[in-house]
């Protein structure tokens, strides 16, 4: 029997318009095979349903693209029927990741009928320029309306994704966005530096980005105007107040289990009786997904036990909370003593620290993550 939790990640690949810094895989269009997309998001599940292993799915999340694209009824049907394929638990966190541009209040009214019960507004700043050099397709007034519009609704659980270090930006416009964020007094805030990624127009025509000096100032100030809000920093780039932490993501962190359907979406799942742990990819373009001659999975693997270490460890230092030496054996089939050893230097040099029972990374270790992680390659 797996006790591991089983999570559901559903991408959705199309948006309006592509963003300069984005890497992920989306697609713009104006024409979107809706239904046919849906049908085949849930034929891909069936495909996939030994995977579950029994097990009922405790999280949803749906991201993309842009999800608020999609109609209530789409999305009603889309979780009726994967209950019935492989069941979602009812206190389930069932997350949709929308755009403040595609925000009306009868969709979103429905959305939260359909059984979303959590929202993560894809915002990223309050300065109209900034909006504008990150080709967003919403302005301020939309994002403000927007976030008005969901606690209107009564979404309790509530995200905003908000960036910093954006083109040109000082430390006191940086600032700025984040009051205006925890003005509008999300459970959750989402806020991470602008990273340049290959394969994005950013890549190719780099902006002017802040200096070291200024990201770390940034930085510094906004742990502590977050912290004065009353969202407590529980991973990298995630803050919340009590009991409002993303279960989707703690899942991803702790190295759990998850099913991931569409195009391009990842999945993992572990197989206690072998002792392995299944990755796969699923086809990445949406006319390729929706192909009936072309398989849904376009490769799946089984990661070697030499790399699960660096598997586990680069998803759980991004946790603020202290990672038990039981977690590490019940999800990789290793024993700690395999790590032990670039455990101590990492303590040595004051990235982590360790208890007879537990690992943790300190606030160094959490600012040099990935100088941490490389120890662990």
């Amino acid at each position: 029997m797996n006790s591991i939790p089983l999570a559901l990640y559903i991408h959705i690949p199309w948006c309006v318009r592509k963003c300069p810094y984005c890497d992920f895989n989306s697609h713009e269009s104006r024409h979107i095979p809706e239904s046919d997309y849906i049908s085949a998001l849930l034929a891909d599940l069936e495909h996939d349903q030994a995977l579950a292993q029994g097990r009922a799915i405790q999280t949803v999340f749906i991201g993309g693209g842009t999800p608020s694209l999609f109609s209530a009824d789409s999305y009603r049907h889309l979780l009726q029927a994967i209950h019935r394929i492989v069941p979602i638990s009812g206190q389930a966190e069932i997350t949709l990741e929308a755009n403040p541009g595609t925000f009306e209040y009868r969709k979103f009214k429905g959305f939260q009928d359909a059984g979303i019960n959590r929202l993560s507004v894809g915002v990223q700043s309050f300065s109209e320029h900034q909006l504008q050099a990150l080709g967003r397709i919403h302005n301020r007034h939309e994002a403000i309306q927007a976030i008005a519009t969901a606690r209107e609704l009564g979404f309790e659980r509530l995200n905003i994704d908000l960036m910093h270090g954006l083109p040109g930006q000082t430390v006191e416009a940086a600032l700025a966005d984040l009051q205006q964020a925890m003005d509008l007094q999300p459970s959750h805030l989402s806020w991470y530096q602008l990273t340049i990624e290959p394969n994005t127009l950013f890549y190719s025509k780099p902006p002017t980005l802040p200096d070291e000096d200024d990201l770390g100032d940034i930085e510094d100030a906004g742990k502590s105007l977050l912290q004065e809000a009353g969202l407590q920093q529980y991973e990298t780039s995630a803050y919340a107040r009590p009991g409002f932490q993303c279960q989707h993501n703690l899942n991803y962190w702790r190295f759990g289990d998850y099913l991931g359907i569409g195009a391009g979406a990842h999945g993992k799942i572990t197989d206690p009786e072998t002792g392995t742990v299944l990755r796969y990819q699923k086809t990445r373009l949406p006319q390729d997904y929706l192909n009936p001659d072309k398989a849904f999975c376009a490769k799946e693997w089984s990661v070697p036990a030499a790399d699960l270490p660096f598997e586990f460890f680069m998803n759980s230092l991004r946790l603020q909370e202290a990672i038990p030496k039981s977690l590490f054996e019940e999800r990789t089939f290793l024993t700690p003593d395999m790590v032990n050893q670039t455990i101590a230097k990492a303590c040595h040099q004051g990235l982590m620290t360790a208890t007879q029972h537990s690992w943790q990374t300190t606030a160094l270790g959490q600012r040099f993550l990935n100088s941490l992680l490389t120890l662990f390659q």
